[in-house]
């Protein structure tokens, strides 16, 4: 049997849900701040969605809670129809792999050594470099064009270079599933097109779950299957990336109006902002 079907605790021969990441009644805060008050939300598997909204309405938030990054104040998240919170570490990072923004390294870690932590999860108590193991490196590496920097220290690359260098970690970990919170950051346009075009392979070849926080609202269209639209901690839209987008969502969500186009490539819509309508977002 395909060991992606194959749950990693409880019982071993459970196969899991079509839905990998669900919330009910989720309530998400910092203190006594409450960020997502009450969200009900289900992501399709085997898909690429992207999260997108104004600065603080939770998408972060949201994405660090689905990998057990922050806790919930109250609701449930479900990996795979099992309760997030209950699950062991381990099997949560061997089915979940997440780039959070603004990750940290310890000083002088060269970039395959950065790399090489995306395989704990796969490893026992005393680590040993197996041959699958660094085949996935490697892979990670190539794909991510980040070979050449190899022996290079992390803090000794450019912005850019660092932001591949951290995705290619989240790739050796080799999950079905891939969290990518504003995956583009300090990328010029050229690179950003790869890392899209890079969670569209992985999607389409690999069959990859891969969802991804980004504020460019064409690119999240265009690279995207579902697109899930956030305002002030609260689901707007969630649908088709072809149909969300609409002169309604850009008043309400951003505060924007904007000239709706078809993309000739896609079909799908592209936004040319014009205008705002209001200053005080939600």
């Amino acid at each position: 049997m395909d060991s992606r079907l194959l749950w990693l605790s409880g019982d071993p021969m459970t196969q899991p849900t079509s839905t990998p990441l669900t919330t009910t009644h989720l309530r998400l805060g910092y203190g006594q701040s409450v960020i997502v008050p009450d969200m009900n939300l289900s992501m399709a598997g085997g898909k690429v969605t992207s999260i997108i909204g104004p600065n603080g309405c939770g998408k972060s938030t949201l994405l660090r809670a689905l990998a057990r990054l922050l806790p919930t104040q109250s609701g449930q998240i479900a990996l795979y129809g099992q309760a997030l919170h209950t699950l062991p570490s381990r099997a949560i990072a061997q089915r979940l792999a997440i780039l959070p923004q603004g990750p940290t390294a310890p000083e002088g870690l060269s970039v395959e050594e950065l790399v090489w932590f995306g395989r704990h999860p796969h490893q026992g108590r005393f680590p040993v470099k197996r041959p699958e193991d660094r085949e996935a490196v490697a892979w990670a590496l190539d794909q991510t064009g980040m070979k050449i920097f190899a022996g290079r220290p992390l803090d000794s690359l450019s912005g850019g270079q660092r932001q591949r260098a951290w995705i290619a970690m989240s790739l050796a970990q080799q999950t079905e599933i891939l969290l990518l919170d504003e995956p583009t950051t300090y990328l010029d346009p050229a690179h950003q097109l790869e890392v899209l075009q890079l969670a569209g392979r992985l999607n389409t070849e690999g069959g990859k779950t891969v969802v991804m926080v980004l504020h460019d609202l064409n690119q999240a269209v265009r690279y995207s299957d579902e697109i899930i639209a956030m305002r002030g901690g609260e689901v707007y839209a969630h649908g088709p990336a072809g149909e969300v987008l609409t002169h309604e969502l850009l008043r309400d969500v951003f505060g924007l109006k904007g000239h709706i186009l078809t993309d000739p490539d896609t079909g799908k819509p592209h936004v040319i902002p014009y205008a705002l309508t209001r200053r005080d977002q939600p």
